[in-house]
């Protein structure tokens, strides 16, 4: 199993938490061509990933050239609660936010 993120203080955005570049393990992550654009933040990227044999796309989001009020969070890594949950091995109903950011291991197949 690998750690697909591990920080100890990765930085909070309307309740997700935004992830160093250097902190995460993008050897599990593959782009995706999904973009979305936040009216705040600019234009974010995606990445899929390879999760105990699924396929899960667009399980995470950044921002390579976010806006003047986002560039805190330039690079850095957001991973949907609701698709890293679903493929927790751990108690996924139990795991706060945070405990699943450090605690989530992915397998890839």
């Amino acid at each position: 199993t690998k750690l697909l993120a591990e920080h100890s203080s990765p930085v909070m955005v309307e309740g997700n938490y935004y992830f160093p570049p250097e902190s995460v393990n993008k050897s599990l992550l593959a782009s995706s061509d999904t973009s979305t654009e936040c009216a705040w933040k600019g234009t974010a990227s995606y990445y899929s990933a390879q999760i105990h044999g699924d396929n899960v796309k667009d399980i995470a989001w950044y921002y390579a050239d976010p806006k003047t009020k986002a560039s805190h969070i330039k690079d850095h890594v957001a991973f949907y609660k609701a698709r890293l949950s679903s493929y927790s091995k751990n108690q996924k109903s139990t795991l706060s936010q945070e405990a699943l950011w450090r605690a989530l291991t992915a397998e890839l197949s």
